[in-house]
């Protein structure tokens, strides 16, 4: 069952107010709503936009089965707030950033113009789709970016949410993750499947120098040995280089050795060195074992000689934050403002159906976002203001932006 598709991905209070507005004669008032966050997650200053092909498949599909209603009725609702259930089908209009897009705090990420009573009943799966998959491709993009170019692969299925594991894996092949370990994702989703072997492959058999043969002349197009099943520098890299020499021989070469324990720094350059030795200057290192992006940028920062980092719990499960504080508000009822007051001006949400403005430099280089009205002309803007700090504002070009 893909839950995504069903009436029921909702929280209760979402159908509860969904039948308020249907006996009170308000189910075909249009309504505008925002999604968006209010502060970048992992103490960054953006995110990476993700989830919207799912979300706009999941609204245009959301429907209630005959089960579904059954379990409803059950629960008190009224027959002909059912009955209208039966054949409800999402009809408005949802505008959004690409995804893949670099987001901000108080960018509006959709907006959802609907009756109300549809856009609604939407929301919380909407949120729980574009908060998840925008928080692990902003961490994957993290990472990426901590590579300094190097490739990174997505390791993380083993300690992914259960089924979630699939949309992360999505996710952090839109942050910029070159494949995954994680072969369902990989077929549903069209990314580049990876791996290796682990420890229990060698284990498996008599002898270090045996595994990693076997699995040479198994795989002689993608050898990468894992070495540090007994030990890295006394064992796993000489019985490697041992391989390498008898590939060579064969017209074959030894992809890459992987570290997965251990001072990662000594480790990589103790190995690159033996490598280099023996004449095999071809062969990457690829390192794996709790990276983030913090570990990553710290060997490099030692200049660790490692070619490709397989990351995965903590890029998969974005560990240092379990969800982005993404929020769905009403802005605009039949045409008139709306706005939510509160105690914490942060929490105030900006009135009207409004629109994202993107400026950019000569170079086409991203300067600052604005949001306008939606009605208001983009060539009329030459000034944006903070929306709280009145003395805080910008001057722009009308020329150099684009909606």
């Amino acid at each position: 069952m893909d839950i995504t598709r069903s009436g029921l991905y909702t929280d209760f209070y979402e159908l509860t107010m969904a039948q308020g507005y249907f006996c009170s004669g308000k189910k075909d008032a249009r309504a505008t709503f925002d999604l968006y966050f209010r502060s970048a997650p992992f103490g960054g200053g953006y995110a990476v936009f993700a989830g919207l092909e799912q979300a706009l498949h999941s609204a245009l599909a959301f429907s209630y089965t005959g089960d579904d209603i059954a379990y409803l009725r059950d629960l008190g609702f009224r027959t002909d707030f059912l009955d209208w259930l039966k054949v409800f089908r999402f009809t408005g209009d949802i505008d959004a950033f690409r995804e893949g897009d670099i987001v901000f705090p108080d960018d509006i990420l959709m907006r959802i113009t609907a009756p109300i009573i549809e856009a609604q009943v939407l929301e919380s799966m909407l949120l729980n789709i574009i908060n998840f998959q925008t928080l692990i491709a902003t961490k994957t993009m993290r990472i990426v970016s901590a590579a300094r170019g190097r490739p990174v692969m997505d390791f993380g299925l083993r300690r992914a949410q259960a089924e979630a594991s699939l949309a992360a894996t999505r996710a952090a092949f839109i942050g910029g993750a070159v494949g995954t370990s994680n072969t369902l994702a990989a077929k549903k989703y069209g990314i580049p499947a990876m791996g290796t072997h682990a420890h229990s492959w060698i284990q498996s058999f008599g002898s270090e120098y045996e595994a990693f043969s076997t699995y040479a002349r198994l795989y002689p197009g993608s050898t990468t040995l894992l070495v540090d099943t007994y030990d890295t520098l006394s064992s796993g890299v000489p019985t490697a280089i041992r391989v390498a020499r008898e590939m060579e021989a064969r017209g074959e070469r030894l992809r890459a050795i992987r570290l997965d324990s251990g001072d990662m720094a000594y480790l990589s350059k103790k190995a690159r060195a033996m490598l280099d030795e023996a004449g095999l200057g071809y062969v990457k290192i690829v390192a794996s074992n709790q990276l983030d992006e913090h570990l990553i940028e710290s060997l490099l920062d030692q200049q660790a000689p490692i070619d490709i980092f397989g990351v995965g719990t903590r890029m998969i499960c974005g560990c240092d934050q379990p969800a982005l504080d993404g929020i769905y508000k009403l802005c605009d009822l039949d045409g008139a403002p709306s706005i939510k007051f509160s105690e914490n001006p942060e929490k105030i949400n900006s009135p009207a159906k409004k629109k994202v403005i993107r400026y950019v430099d000569a170079q086409d280089r991203f300067l600052i976002d604005a949001l306008a009205l939606e009605a208001e002309p983009e060539d009329s803007i030459t000034i944006i203001r903070h929306p709280t700090i009145s003395f805080h504002k910008t001057v722009v070009q009308p020329s150099a932006m684009r909606p």
